[in-house]
């Protein structure tokens, strides 16, 4: 059985990620990409459906940090016999795909135990494996291979490779694990000790670049190298989470594949990276974004795949149980095919925010989004999923049409400020159109707040980022007839829920837990209402969700106690920057992102 969410640790290559859990066992990697078959699945499933454990023969657990802000991680077992620590790290890609661990011996002598069960397909692929003259380890089945390399002896256990060794104080095993094509030669021997060199070389000058100061520069940071460790390097999609199918609920059936790359996570992720200094990876998010956006407006997607594939076709496995028997496992995502109108204002304001940024453009890039707003000018009143991918029948989502207005507001800016071409007066006129329409249809009185959609009496999540578009400034008595409703009918224990439970009592069994980014939302909110101790509060209170290394879900099970969704959740890791950013004393995203509408 896998362990709890939070008892896991992200290492990565910028290409792909593993999930290493604190008994020192891979449970999940997919390799050579983040949306790869995985060759470890034991995370959705048992160990029969493959696992990498380097542990303590005896079993245990271990205690974990980070190396200085990277990914390379450090797991310490405590024996009678002695100590040892586990380094764990994926190298950054010289042409080869590696995971080095190193057992090196602290105190005494600890009998170690290594077991490889490498399941290809989701774990439903047991390889042919073969030990070649060098002592190598050779795993194939159909079109992948893996290869150990290590100075221990390994024997066929059953179905598995197993290793028993004993580490003193001051010695030093490596295991290094490469992935190939199975019609290429194995891979050349990687040197253990090197490439754990040049990974901490690589990640402390890239957290050198971080131009992050203050009391919360921590978990910034270590939010930051999660959402480089995220991203796919070779054209600069960031994923929403390494995982598929980590449920919202424990038992639930709210199972999703976040290994794809969302475009409404794109304002947020631009601002967090420039803000942060971070200007290269910035600008390769936005190429990732133009490029997967170009083409027939109409055709515009929610998501794409890493590359920009649009194609991410939704199935279930039968042979993976489920994380604690949460089933269905889903590979792939039938959201990718449904109208959200929101996305159009987050690529708008993306290239706004990039712009305002110094990020340069081009007249390449002004006609796709000159196309962008042709389209939406025809389609912005028609009902669609909304932000949360409804499967239900399509609404008038408020949050989407708030998002229309956003794309033109933007469109306008971009015109009068950064020399888009266009036509301006109908961009501002259509602007204007839908803001009243929002205003007339979207609000209701009698709950003094906004809604969900257009004549529910259902509230949103959603509904907190008003005013950080600057749809309305943040103290206008709508507003804080919004955010008063919200804190009312949407907070439980402290933490903000997406969904109004008042919406799961018509039949809509959501069961989920709440969702963390909303509660930042909520911190960012009352900071912009000036009640910044109280937005100070929610966010210690976020913090102190964090696991031992600093990684947070999608959501938290607030019976339960526990982290749920998707791990480690990007806009998780986004909303957190943001709002650390919003409570310095510094440059503010909440602010930025909603000053001055040009189109009222």
């Amino acid at each position: 059985m896998a362990l709890r969410i939070e008892d896991y640790a992200l290492i990565g290559d910028c290409e792909t990620a593993a999930l290493v859990g604190r008994d020192g066992s891979i449970d999940w990697l997919c390799w050579p990409r983040f949306d790869s078959d995985a060759c470890f699945a034991a995370l959705l499933g048992t160990t029969d459906n493959g696992r990498w454990l380097v542990g303590p023969a005896d079993g245990g657990m271990g205690t974990r940090r980070y190396r200085g802000e990277s990914l390379i991680l450090e797991t310490r077992f405590e024996t009678e016999d002695g100590a040892v620590v586990v380094i764990d790290v994926m190298p950054p890609r010289d042409g080869e795909a590696n995971i080095i661990r190193i057992v090196r011996g602290e105190r005494g002598a600890v009998k170690m135990r290594m077991e490889l069960l490498v399941r290809f397909g989701y774990g439903a692929r047991i390889p042919w494996v073969h030990r070649q003259e060098d002592g190598t380890l050779r795993a194939i089945a159909g079109n992948e291979q893996l290869v150990l390399r290590t100075p221990v002896k390994v024997v066929g256990q059953g179905l598995a490779s197993v290793a028993e060794f004993t580490v003193r104080e001051g010695e030093s095993v490596p295991f290094a694990l490469s992935w190939a094509p199975s019609c290429d030669a194995p891979p050349e021997p990687a040197d253990a000790e090197a490439a754990l060199a040049s990974t901490e070389r690589f990640w402390k000058e890239w957290a050198g670049r971080a131009q992050v100061e203050g009391e919360h520069r921590a978990a910034i940071m270590r939010s930051l190298v999660t959402l480089k460790g995220l991203t796919y390097a070779p054209s600069g999609g960031i994923v929403a989470a390494p995982t598929t199918s980590l449920p919202e609920t424990l038992g639930g059936g709210r199972n999703w594949d976040y290994r794809f790359c969302w475009l409404r996570d794109a304002t947020l992720t631009l601002l967090s990276l420039m803000n942060a200094g971070y200007y290269e990876e910035a600008t390769a998010w936005r190429d990732w974004l133009l490029r997967a956006i170009a083409g027939a407006p109409e055709q515009a997607q929610i998501m794409y795949g890493i590359s920009g594939e649009s194609r991410l076709t939704e199935f279930t496995i039968d042979w993976l149980p489920g994380y604690e028997g949460a089933s269905p496992v889903r590979i792939g995502n039938g959201a990718h095919g449904q109208l959200q109108l929101d996305v159009f204002g987050e690529v708008m304001d993306a290239f706004y925010q990039a712009a305002k940024g110094g990020v340069k453009g081009d007249e390449y890039a002004a006609a796709v989004l000159r196309n962008l707003l042709a389209h939406l000018a025809k389609t912005w009143d028609t009902p669609d999923r909304g932000i949360w991918e409804s499967r239900g029948a399509p609404r008038h989502f408020t949050f989407s049409k708030v998002m229309a207005w956003v794309a033109f507001d933007r469109g306008v800016k971009l015109a009068t400020e950064h020399g888009l071409g266009g036509p301006v007066d109908e961009w501002r006129a259509l602007a204007a159109r839908i803001h009243a329409d929002i205003c007339a249809k979207g609000w209701d009185p009698e709950l003094n707040s906004f809604v969900q959609s257009y004549g529910s009496k259902w509230l949103d999540g959603s509904l907190l980022l008003l005013p950080t578009t600057g749809f309305l400034p943040p103290d206008d008595p709508r507003m804080l007839g919004t955010v008063e409703a919200v804190q009312k009918r949407l907070v439980v224990e402290g933490y903000v829920m997406r969904h109004d439970p008042a919406e799961v009592e018509t039949g809509l069994a959501h069961g989920e837990g709440a969702f963390l980014a909303c509660t930042f939302w909520l911190a960012d909110a009352l900071v912009l209402l000036g009640r910044r101790a109280e937005g100070e509060a929610i966010f210690e209170r976020l913090l102190a969700l964090q696991n031992d290394v600093g990684l947070l879900s999608e959501e938290y099970d607030v019976r339960a106690a526990r982290l749920v969704g998707n791990f480690p959740q990007a806009f998780s890791h986004i909303a957190l920057i943001n709002t650390a950013a919003n409570l310095s004393r510094g440059q503010k995203p909440a602010e930025q992102r909603g000053a001055g509408p040009a189109s009222r």
